[in-house]
């Protein structure tokens, strides 16, 4: 048994995912919890409870623990905030400390897109995509990665040449702070998390909120493989590719680097990502009528084979310096990429808390 051992967790809103990681990566030990709880004393007996079971099955070797959690938060001293969707960790909850105190070794806290932005970019979408244009014989690499998780809200992560952005106050990339292109007093998870699909779909196909299907069936309903108002399931994910294209492509315009996109709603991706690429590759107006590019880059989805087959294209080209023999290549395209999580989500965010965790010890 590998001695560097992490103990981490996915705090979702439907489950907990606990995870024993080892220097390689490898999950050796891993249980869920269903999340919802009823007072902070019960969900934090979940947490022992989850982390003691894999510590005890990887013979109590855990060197640390690391996982993410929901904010707003102090993260580097480890202290929950007010948060949305859990009123019983009002007023702050110590949860490093409480955890530290029970288990006698280092707890680091994190949000889950940022951790899960930093599993893909050591691990996932970036190494793979950097190694294809290699194995293309082109030398362009890439460095940055803004990842973006969708399910019960939406999360956001960015890693700049292999290093985290937390942020001076512990709030770096909280892209769900966005507001929405559909109506700029709403945040975008109105539109991009679990209750957006289903609202969107509601809306669209006349039922009520309470006989709307899950996600789920609601892009099954779109792939025509389940009953169902079929136009209503693409109309809704066409509104939500949109809504997400418009906030990836302000988000992107300060990176300038691949995009990753995890969490369960990745899952209809067939359905939204045309129109989140046909968002960023959009057009401004001017006023006097004349248009150019959404963007200075030009974005591939990096799920379809001929786009990404485009992608991996070396389009440089030579250009003669003046009064020379010498030339020097130029890039006249400049492309970014998105694509769905290479890892999956937890498999990600496990990646992120054991290196995060390590970059501490």
């Amino acid at each position: 048994m590998n001695s560097k051992i992490v103990l981490t967790l996915d705090a979702g809103g439907t489950n907990l995912v606990f995870n024993a990681i080892n220097s390689s990566y490898e999950v050796v030990a891993s249980k869920t919890i269903p999340a919802p709880s009823n007072s902070i004393d019960e969900f934090i007996k979940k947490l022992i409870k989850g982390f003691q079971s894999i510590n005890g099955e990887t013979q109590n070797q855990a060197t640390s623990i690391s996982f993410c959690f929901p904010g707003p938060a102090d993260y580097e001293n480890g202290v929950i905030g007010d948060l949305e969707n859990l009123p019983f960790f009002r007023g702050g909850v110590p949860l490093k400390a409480i955890l530290e105190k029970e288990f006698n070794i280092p707890v680091y806290i994190n949000n889950d897109g940022d951790l899960f932005a930093l599993g893909e970019a050591i691990s996932g979408l970036l190494p793979i995509i950097n190694k294809a244009l290699g194995d293309n014989k082109n030398i362009k690499q890439y460095r940055n990665l803004l990842g973006i998780t969708l399910g019960t809200g939406t999360g956001g992560g960015i890693v700049i040449d292999g290093k985290l952005l937390i942020g001076d106050n512990s709030a770096g990339a909280e892209i769900n702070r966005s507001n929405n292109f559909l109506n700029g007093e709403m945040s975008i998870e109105e539109t991009l998390s679990i209750r957006g699909i289903k609202n969107l779909y509601s809306n669209l196909s006349g039922i009520s909120k309470e006989d709307c299907p899950e996600p789920t069936e609601i892009y099954k309903i779109g792939i025509g493989e389940k009953n169902g108002n079929k136009d209503a399931a693409i109309g809704a994910w066409d509104i939500f590719g949109t809504v997400l294209g418009q906030t990836i492509a302000n988000a992107i315009s300060l990176i300038d680097g691949l995009i990753v996109i995890g969490g369960g709603l990745s899952g209809a991706h067939k359905l939204f990502m045309p129109k989140v690429i046909e968002a960023m590759n959009g057009k401004f107006r001017r006023e006097d009528g004349q248009s150019y590019p959404r963007l200075e880059v030009y974005a591939y989805n990096m799920e379809n084979p001929h786009c990404y087959d485009d992608f991996l294209q070396n389009e440089d080209v030579e250009i003669r310096i003046p009064n020379s023999d010498e030339v020097i290549s130029y890039s006249p395209v400049k492309k970014i990429g998105i694509g769905i999580s290479k890892l999956g989500t937890s498999q990600a965010v496990a990646i992120g808390a054991y290196s995060f965790a390590q970059s501490k010890i």
